[in-house]
């Protein structure tokens, strides 16, 4: 728990000290108004409007193929979701929850009865690493989740907001 916290008020410490509120360089910094992932391709988009701010790459679940069904599947969803909270003390280097399941998600578990699953997020590397940083970067490795470098996580992190869209495509 220590680390965790110590975690948190090192990131809070890097944001503030990289993008302290009020100066040009925080302000200069383009908020997203929705988010776009593209499984296949393995590529996370913020976007505003139709213009790309930033593309990024990224690993899913262990079984990326297909949309989530159930709790456990190792699936990343796919559908379209809102950007439904913050966790700076997560597991993982910053993490934004995704709003799964939808009412399309629960329905399609019930009718197998079956638990969708929840806690689908996009965060960064875990605090604690277990394999090579390389393996983190070139395999799908979360248990259902969208991953990315924490360089990465700091600019989705700082540029949308909650309740940004996000749509996930296979």
């Amino acid at each position: 728990m220590k680390r965790q916290t110590l975690s948190a008020m090192l990131c809070s410490l890097v944001l503030t000290s990289v993008f302290p509120a009020g100066t040009a360089a925080a302000s200069a910094l383009e908020v997203a108004d929705r988010i776009v992932v593209h499984k296949s391709e393995r590529k996370l988009l913020l976007l505003r409007g139709e213009r790309v701010l930033r593309t990024m790459d990224i690993a899913l679940g262990l079984s990326p193929k297909g949309a989530k069904y159930r709790e456990g599947d190792f699936r990343t969803p796919e559908g379209n979701y809102r950007l439904s909270g913050r966790n700076a003390n997560s597991d993982f280097y910053l993490a934004l929850k995704v709003s799964y399941p939808n009412p399309v998600d629960e329905q399609r578990a019930a009718a197998q009865g079956v638990s969708p699953g929840g806690l689908i997020m996009i965060h960064g590397l875990p605090n604690r690493p277990t394999k090579p940083l390389e393996y983190y970067q070139k395999n799908d490795w979360t248990n259902g989740c969208i991953a990315v470098s924490n360089s990465d996580m700091v600019d989705i992190w700082l540029m949308t907001p909650d309740d940004t869209p996000i749509q996930i495509l296979p």
